[in-house]
C-alpha cells in the first residue's frame, strides 16, 4: 500500500518547466478572453463584431483546453500545443504581410509606428518557436495517453 502512495506522489511532482508552461498558457488563456469585443487579425483580415467575437471565443477554448491538457500532462496536448504554435507563427507572418498599417490605423484610430509592428510581431513569433522547441523537447512530461480531459 505505501509504495502505491509513492507512485500517486511522485505523479504529483510537476518538473518546474511544466509548472511554468502551465502558468504561461492560462496567462495566454487570460489574455484572449480579455480581447472579447476588439478587433481580431486573424489570416491577413482584420475581424470587428460577432466575427471577432466568435474568434476570439474559438480561441480561449483552445488555449483553455491546452492550459488543462498541461495540467493533465496529456499526450494529445503535446500535439496540440505543437499544432496551435504552428498556426499562430503563420498567422502572425500572414497578418503581416497582408494587413497594411493604413488598415490598422484607420480600425484603431491611431497613428502606428510600422517598424515597432514589425519587430513586435517578428519578435513574438520567434518566442513561440522557441517555446514550441522546448514543447518539443519536453515530450515525455506529458504521460497521460487518455483521448479526453475528463
Amino acid at each position: 500500500m505505501k509504495g502505491s502512495d509513492m507512485t500517486d506522489e511522485d505523479d504529483e511532482r510537476r518538473p518546474l518547466g511544466l509548472v511554468l508552461l502551465t502558468g504561461l498558457y492560462l496567462f495566454f488563456f487570460i489574455v484572449t478572453v480579455s480581447t472579447y469585443g476588439s478587433p481580431f487579425p486573424f489570416l491577413g483580415r482584420i475581424y470587428i463584431g460577432t466575427a471577432a467575437k466568435a474568434l476570439v471565443f474559438v480561441d480561449s477554448i483552445i488555449c483553455l483546453y491546452l492550459f488543462l491538457g498541461i495540467m493533465k500532462r496529456q499526450t494529445m496536448t503535446w500535439y496540440l500545443l505543437i499544432g496551435y504554435n504552428l498556426f499562430e507563427v503563420v498567422n502572425t507572418i500572414v497578418n503581416l504581410n497582408f494587413i497594411t498599417p493604413a488598415e490598422l490605423e484607420r480600425i484603431i484610430g491611431e497613428r502606428i509606428d510600422q517598424e515597432a509592428l514589425m519587430v513586435n510581431n517578428i519578435a513574438s513569433a520567434l518566442a513561440i518557436l522557441l517555446l514550441t522547441q522546448y514543447i518539443y523537447r519536453h515530450r515525455h512530461y506529458f504521460t497521460n495517453r487518455r483521448k479526453y480531459l475528463f
